[in-house]
């Protein structure tokens, strides 16, 4: 089990961020690792922020993981090898099956068919 805790803050314009906090080990170093398909990301940038007790990691997404389907990756604390958090983005055709994606469709048409009801009730009315 690690002592580091990984939350995400944001993902914007290209770059995941999160905050690392220690439950025990306060001043400790995290060491972590971020994996796309097996392979190390580059350009990963960990900042201490010293006033708040934590620190900062920004993870830039590669241009290699947009792509259609799913990626995944993996952020670990390197000394224990416990996973701290996961990416996972998707897009393209795997999309079309996706629930969210069939629950916004069904939103709309029942939006659709409560104005149909509606209508229909003023005009029997």
């Amino acid at each position: 089990m690690s002592d580091w805790m990984l939350t995400k803050t944001r993902l914007f314009e290209g770059v995941w961020e999160g905050v690392l906090t220690c439950e025990g080990n306060e001043g400790a170093q995290p060491d972590v690792k971020v994996t796309l398909l097996g392979k190390p990301v580059h350009g990963v940038q960990l900042t201490e922020d010293a006033p708040q007790n934590r620190w900062v990691l920004r993870i830039p997404i590669p241009q290699e993981a947009v792509a259609d389907g799913v990626q995944t990756f993996l952020i670990t604390d390197s000394r224990t090898g416990v996973l701290l958090e996961k990416i996972t983005m998707i897009s393209g055709e795997v999309l079309s099956d996706d629930i969210r994606a069939e629950m916004d469709l069904l939103r709309a048409e029942l939006d659709m068919l409560k104005r149909a009801f509606r209508r229909h009730c003023l005009e029997t009315a």
